[in-house]
């Protein structure tokens, strides 16, 4: 079993391989002058299990490029099975055509993954899951909920918790989270004029007196967060947090949500966190490593990872 480690996270990779208690497999991983990739494996992976860590986040082509020098790296060096590792799978969102003459780019994203030589894909809180089904090839979907739950366990211990979904669409995530603590349910109806925009419409569920924690799979712009926060408080919720898997936070966010009315937006390291996410006083991260690392030692021994989760 080896484990490389492209430039996305590598303060992940490293925490993946202390809890596997293997080191990273040398490699190089930088660019020509005109930014063109290279890549140059440092070590013998013939007939290896190869595990490769990489999300293809901020910047997103540059990180998915990567992945796809590293496979074809490893393949051309006649490793035996090459795995993807994909804490956070880029153009998830992009799984529909919304209108006329768009793209599905999470297919074709998945088709360059399984051209490129991967054959087996480990990732974590699709946005859709039928994304699984746009490969073509093994794909496991972890869920970061045993790690979110148990957060939220230590820190609201007995207190009166209302899990909140954001939107109509992400009632089943919320919903597993609830019955995991035994908390009830509420949904905020909202309606999206535009991408990165939304104004909450309505709240379905009564919050009164309760703590409310919003969870959601990936937080961009952090507006529906906020504004969702905003219209809690005022049908009188006491506090409200969020729990999110991914936390992609582009442009303003940080400054969106430092600003807000939330008491709290946790996040998982899926993402490298930016300096503004580190110094954000109401932002806090949690990391998923123990749970990939395991997903990844069952896979090497061809045990069950679904069984992590029951």
């Amino acid at each position: 079993m080896k484990l490389v480690a492209g430039n996305s996270n590598r303060a992940l990779s490293e925490a993946i391989a202390a809890y596997l208690n293997l080191p990273l497999t040398k490699s190089v991983v930088r660019r020509f002058a005109d930014m063109e990739v290279f890549v140059e494996i440092q070590e013998n992976v013939r007939g290896e299990d190869v595990f490769v860590i990489q999300s293809t986040s901020y910047p997103a082509n540059d990180h998915l490029m990567e992945l796809l020098i590293i496979v074809d790296a490893l393949k051309r060096a006649s490793a035996r099975r090459i795995t993807a590792v994909l804490p956070y799978f880029g153009y998830a969102r992009q799984d529909r055509k919304p209108g006329p003459r768009a793209p599905i780019s999470a297919k074709l994203v998945a088709n360059l993954i399984t051209t490129a030589g991967v054959d087996r894909v480990l990732t974590l809180d699709l946005h859709a899951g039928q994304i699984q089904g746009f490969f073509d090839i093994p794909t496991d979907n972890l869920f970061a909920a045993p790690v979110l739950t148990r957060d939220i366990e230590q820190q609201y211990n007995g207190d009166p918790l209302m899990i909140v979904s954001p939107d109509v669409g992400g009632v089943v995530r919320a919903r597993a989270i609830a019955k995991r603590i035994n908390a009830d349910l509420a949904i905020v109806d909202k309606r999206r004029e535009r991408a990165g925009e939304s104004e909450v419409m309505n709240i379905i569920g009564d919050v009164r007196g309760r703590s409310c924690i919003l969870v959601d799979d990936i937080v961009d712009s952090a507006g529906t967060l906020c504004n969702a926060a905003e219209a809690l408080l005022k049908q009188g919720a006491t506090a409200v947090s969020a729990y999110v898997t991914h936390g992609v936070l582009s442009g303003g966010a940080v400054a969106r949500v430092s600003a807000s009315q939330l008491k709290e937006l946790v996040i998982t390291d899926s993402i490298q966190a930016t300096e503004a996410v580190r110094v954000a006083h109401n932002i806090r991260t949690v990391t998923i490593a123990p749970l990939i690392g395991e997903a990844m030692r069952r896979t090497a021994e061809e045990r069950s990872v679904s069984s992590l989760f029951d």
